[in-house]
């Protein structure tokens, strides 16, 4: 407890993941704030949890944090260019490894302690409720014996939010930069369960869009498994982060409030965890369901069409046989009708009858013939 009530610098501490929380559909969107152009989004000089100074630029932000003894100064940087990280790396002495990371981005979530220094990659989620879409964003730490800094390569986490209520918190703040951090990781977890809700409401979706027969459904089922997957690899290393982040704090005398703030935040996060690999299980079994149902759909097809083109073969057979039995009567007409002169039977004074006789002899036969077969 400090001050006789519980820390919530990202509304998530005491908060558990509720499974009735309000799905993403029926929560307002957050909006954003424009990043700046020039790549400093905020700088601030604390005394003892209180704003001393908002400098206007880095040398500044240096020359305050000199002149004052026991203060921290909170660099907040939206993509900056390469002088600036130059700058903040001579001016708190990060290391070269620490400093590439942060200026190529696409990193993994994770911790590396250079001497009293930490750098901390964090991925943090959004979910787009317009586009149904999840956006991920990179975001690096250095944390310093009185400083921390903040870069920033995309739009989440929202750090002007955790910053105000840090300032709001003066006894909290002027815990230095660990608290800073604590509050950090707070706010992401904390932005991880509206994604969760609307991958939940997502899946929902498929599943009647896979019972109502949708031809789209399977390509929906692949985009949103590769959604899954990149939220679990943004939130299952920072498991191992919280974990080196608790194994250490002892060793550098960590207050025993933030510790337990810390493993609020490790709980939380390890729901989201197990939810997520829920959300890739059921989606391996959907798209086993959606494969079999397709596969279904598709030999009802083959066996009509078979059926179809059985009928076919029937009716030809019918149509071939009663123009083989035409054709001989046709046959027979069409030699005596020639009307040559020298015929055999053309004088003779059956011959006509003998014709006759001759064609439904021949039709009958044909007749027979077909029948036998099944063909009539």
């Amino acid at each position: 407890m400090v001050g006789g009530r519980r820390f919530r610098p990202g509304g998530g501490f005491g908060r558990q993941l509720d499974e009735h929380e309000p799905r993403a559909d029926e929560r307002e969107p957050a909006q954003p704030t424009a990043p700046p152009t020039d790549g400093l989004v905020d700088s601030a000089v604390y005394i003892r949890g209180h704003r001393f100074a908002s400098p206007a630029g880095l040398a500044e932000t240096y020359r305050c944090l000199q002149e004052q003894d026991g203060a921290m100064a909170w660099i907040g940087l939206y993509r900056p260019d390469i002088e600036q990280i130059t700058s903040l790396a001579r001016e708190f002495r990060l290391h070269d490894l620490a400093v590439e990371d942060a200026i190529n981005a696409h990193q993994r979530p994770k911790l590396e302690r250079y001497g009293h220094t930490l750098f901390v990659v964090l991925r943090a989620a959004r979910y787009d409720d317009l586009r149904e879409e999840v956006e991920f964003s990179e975001l690096h730490l250095f944390i310093g014996p009185g400083f921390v800094v903040t870069v920033r390569h995309g739009e989440a986490p929202d750090l002007a939010a955790v910053r105000r209520r840090m300032e709001a918190d003066a006894q909290m703040l002027g815990q230095g930069p660990e608290a800073v951090l604590y509050a950090i990781l707070d706010q992401v977890v904390d932005g991880y369960a509206p994604v969760v809700a609307g991958l939940e409401n997502d899946i929902d979706e498929i599943e009647t869009e896979v019972f109502g027969g949708d031809p789209n459904a399977s390509r929906r089922i692949y985009g949103l498994s590769r959604e899954v997957i990149q939220f679990q690899r943004a939130a299952r290393p920072l498991l191992n982060v919280l974990d080196a982040l608790a194994a250490g704090a002892g060793g550098y005398g960590t207050d025993e409030e933030l510790r337990r703030y810390l493993r609020d935040v490790t709980d939380h996060l390890t729901q989201v965890v197990e939810r997520v690999d829920g959300f890739r299980h059921l989606l391996q079994n959907i798209l086993t369901v959606n494969a079999t149902l397709v596969s279904q759909q598709q030999n009802e097809e083959m066996r009509s069409l078979t059926a179809a083109s059985y009928a076919q073969n029937e009716e030809l057979k019918k149509v071939s046989s009663w123009a083989a039995i035409l054709f001989a009567p046709t046959l027979i007409g069409t030699v005596y009708g020639m009307n040559f002169v020298h015929m055999p039977e053309l004088n003779w004074r059956y011959g006509y009858l003998f014709a006759l006789l001759l064609m439904a002899l021949v039709c009958g036969t044909l007749y027979l013939v077909f029948k036998r077969r099944g063909w009539l």
